[in-house]
């Protein structure tokens, strides 16, 4: 399990930048669950790694404020009976988020204006709809 955890093609955090704590864990494994640590906790400090650059450490600051404590950001896995499938799985949790924190922003969408030919279409179908209903109401009474 020491090996780097690939984020993207650009992007690999060396093993000896992720954090690992293990506990008991609440998930299934029958009476094994009391006596082995297979909660794995798995921690990257998003704010003081040197492997980051200033780009990736911003977007990856911004995108996961809401889940940062003092600049780290935590996942955890007790789903597998195992703590080194829980490891796996945990892996390829933090892979995923970091992934996604720092791709880059989607490109600003151009904006367009409808062509007269659409617009045209757009009000003559309008106008059809009001006829209809128009002709759905009770004719008008001279008293």
């Amino acid at each position: 399990m020491a090996e780097e955890l690939r984020v993207n093609a650009r992007l690999a955090i060396p093993a000896a930048e992720l954090m690992w704590r293990f506990s008991r864990s609440s998930g299934p494994g029958g009476q094994s669950v009391n006596t082995a640590d297979s909660r794995v906790e798995l921690s990257f400090d998003v704010a003081g790694s040197p492997t980051l650059g200033a780009t990736y450490r911003h977007r990856a600051l911004e995108r996961l404020s809401g889940r940062l404590v003092d600049g780290v950001v935590t996942v955890s896995s007790q789903t597998e009976r195992s703590q080194l499938r829980n490891r796996e799985v945990a892996r390829d949790r933090l892979a995923d988020l970091l992934r996604e924190a720092v791709a880059p922003p989607p490109r600003a969408r151009r904006p367009t204006k409808p062509t007269k030919a659409a617009t045209q279409r757009r009000i003559e179908s309008k106008k059809r709809r009001g006829e209809t209903k128009s002709m759905r109401r009770r004719p008008a009474t001279d008293d």
